[in-house]
């Protein structure tokens, strides 16, 4: 026995997809039938519980693997007939659900091997971008702008590239070279990751912070 098919197949008859009583739509899907550990057709326990004419036989009511057997088919039943009375709305909001998922997996950007491949742990682009360049930042006279990580070969290597804006007021190869040495140390030490290379260009001027004890002009005088 099986749950009928909701799609008509073309040797049925108009109308013979509908539900009638003591159809098929009643009943659990059986690919084989079985036979329980008690000696009963796994068919026959459950064509026997949805009989309601008395008297109950005395072994399904006392056996175990039978009434065990009709309570796993009874749920798999109504789970059955739920999902085939989910309406188009129902359908809707889980292919949202769905698109959601795939929106946030966007949002987190590639997946990165950490540097131990025996354990193979990964962690997002987005999640590593952002303790970069927070790292990149701990440099007074620097500030990250963007940051991107790709895999580099076919291990675990990792490489990174920056965009920088950094103050004028000490030279910038020193300014650059310090960055990248936070950023590195960063990888390693904070993420674990294997990171070969970052390459850093500078896109913008930040204007140097006053010297401290330096007060501003107000603009008047006495």
């Amino acid at each position: 026995m099986a749950l009928d098919d909701p799609h008509k197949r073309p040797s049925e008859p108009p109308g013979a997809d509908r539900p009638r009583p003591g159809s098929a739509a009643d009943e659990p899907p059986f690919a084989d039938d079985e036979v329980l550990p008690c000696g009963r057709l796994l068919s026959s326990v459950w064509e026997e519980a949805h009989d309601a004419a008395p008297p109950p036989d005395p072994h399904t009511v006392s056996c175990a693997h039978c009434r065990e057997a009709v309570e796993g088919l009874a749920t798999v039943n109504a789970a059955t007939r739920a999902l085939r009375a989910e309406d188009p709305p129902g359908l809707y909001a889980l292919a949202d659900r769905v698109m959601d998922i795939v929106r946030a997996e966007v949002r987190l950007g590639r997946l990165l091997p950490l540097a131990d491949p025996d354990l193979d742990l990964r962690i997002a682009e987005s999640a590593a971008a952002k303790v970069l360049r927070q790292a990149a930042d701990t440099v007074p006279g620097a500030r990250a702008a963007t940051c991107r990580l790709a895999p580099e070969g076919n291990g675990t290597d990792v490489r990174v590239t920056m965009t920088l804006d950094a103050a004028l007021d000490r030279p910038l190869p020193d300014r650059v070279h310090q960055v990248r040495r936070s950023v590195l140390h960063s990888a390693g030490q904070d993420l674990g990751l294997a990171v070969t290379a970052v390459d850093i260009t500078v896109v913008d001027v930040l204007e140097p912070w006053p010297p401290l004890g330096h007060a501003p002009a107000t603009g008047g005088g006495t």
